[in-house]
């Protein structure tokens, strides 16, 4: 399988393969392309084990109030919430709440194990500078989210299926290009969107909190995936084109119909006291292309957030333009402009960073100099 290479920014070599890496050539051959964003480090430092940045001990009645706005749960718009009494619903949304944010963690410790992964393998030494840059802050939001759960719940619950398939096949696989577009745009993609929804509608205040502060680097990784877009996707031929397109297209399509499906999360249905072969009934009824619509209207979803970063990088075509036509308006998407929605939210995060650290801001608007 061909690595599909286009920019020598990308340049890798086998894992397996040390020698390469002390080429004494290779030193003096750093791309410049990843300068800006590794300089912004500074801009959006934060530390989980310190509570001048967040403090993990603030309490909250799990049993009585909801962590997140119950209009985003799916399944209290379906028959399982008719069959649920308040106390039933608010055990089974912040259930829920558990099961997105151990979901998130798996991510984020696949994110760190990919990152680490580049820096075996990228010849050029800004890209594994950023990619070591990541790692690091991959590691925090380990940190992070671990000891959130950990306040709220005490453990994590296993990944799901769907989502553990994708992080084994892309931290595993040896193609950069698998790397970039499976961690950088679609897992990334999903985080932008499930932070902006619980920075959103979120509240519980640390919670909110933790997103905006981790959103401060998802934004800056989002940036790394575009820059690769952007070098490689017009220099690719017919073939290579299709061969991501399709890729992309069908992992879209695995995690839009299981990421949040009652088959992944049986466990929480028998919590509350019913069926969950029932429950997937219930919830593949009202699953219709006219609800996710309807849900993908709103500007925070994951799966429109998801969808907009494939459009925008180019991978999109007329050849699967219709698999995501079928949920959002791809006119209207494009015409959005190129700001993700977490954009707004990360940059007034890194302000209150700097003015925390007593800094001054490396760039003036970071995330816009990053491109």
């Amino acid at each position: 399988m061909e690595n599909i290479t286009k920019d020598p920014a990308y340049n890798a070599v086998d894992p397996h393969d040390f020698p390469a890496m002390l080429d004494i050539n290779r030193y003096g051959q750093r791309s410049t392309a990843f300068d800006k964003i590794i300089s912004a480090t500074h801009d959006h430092f934060w530390d989980p084990l310190d509570k001048k940045y967040i403090a993990f001990d603030a309490p909250f009645d799990l049993e009585n109030e909801y962590l997140v706005d119950p209009k985003l749960s799916g399944d209290l718009k379906t028959a399982i919430g008719d069959r649920l009494d308040e106390k039933q619903k608010i055990k089974l949304a912040n259930l829920d709440t558990l099961w997105s944010f151990s979901s998130i963690l798996h991510g984020e410790q696949g994110a760190l194990s990919l990152s680490a992964s580049l820096c075996h393998i990228l010849r050029d030494p800004g890209a594994q500078e950023y990619a070591a840059n990541q790692t690091r802050e991959e590691a925090r939001h380990v940190t992070a989210f671990s000891r959130y759960i950990h306040a709220r719940w005490g453990k994590p619950v296993p990944v799901g299926p769907a989502l553990g398939n994708l992080l084994t096949d892309i931290v595993a696989s040896p193609l950069v290009w698998k790397k970039l577009v499976g961690m950088q745009m679609l897992v990334e993609g999903l985080a932008m969107g499930a932070f902006a929804t619980f920075f959103q509608y979120g509240r519980d205040p640390l919670m909110v909190k933790l997103c905006q502060l981790v959103m401060t680097d998802e934004a800056f990784h989002h940036k790394f995936g575009k820059i690769w877009a952007d070098r490689t996707i017009p220099n690719l031929s017919r073939s290579e084109h299709e061969l991501i397109e399709d890729w992309a297209a069908e992992v879209f399509q695995v995690l839009l119909f299981n990421l949040g499906s009652p088959n992944q999360k049986e466990w929480i249905y028998r919590e509350v006291g019913l069926d969950p072969e029932w429950c997937q009934a219930a919830f593949m009824e009202a699953m219709t292309d006219v609800a996710i619509r309807e849900d993908m209207a709103d500007a925070t979803n994951i799966f429109r957030v998801l969808i907009k970063t494939l459009l925008k990088a180019g991978i999109v075509t007329d050849r699967t333009r219709g698999i995501y036509a079928a949920y959002v308006d791809m006119a209207e998407l494009y015409n959005e402009g190129d700001r993700m929605v977490g954009d707004d939210i990360a940059e007034e995060g890194i302000k209150y960073l700097v003015k925390l650290n007593g800094g001054k801001m490396t760039m003036p608007i970071s995330l816009a100099a990053a491109e």
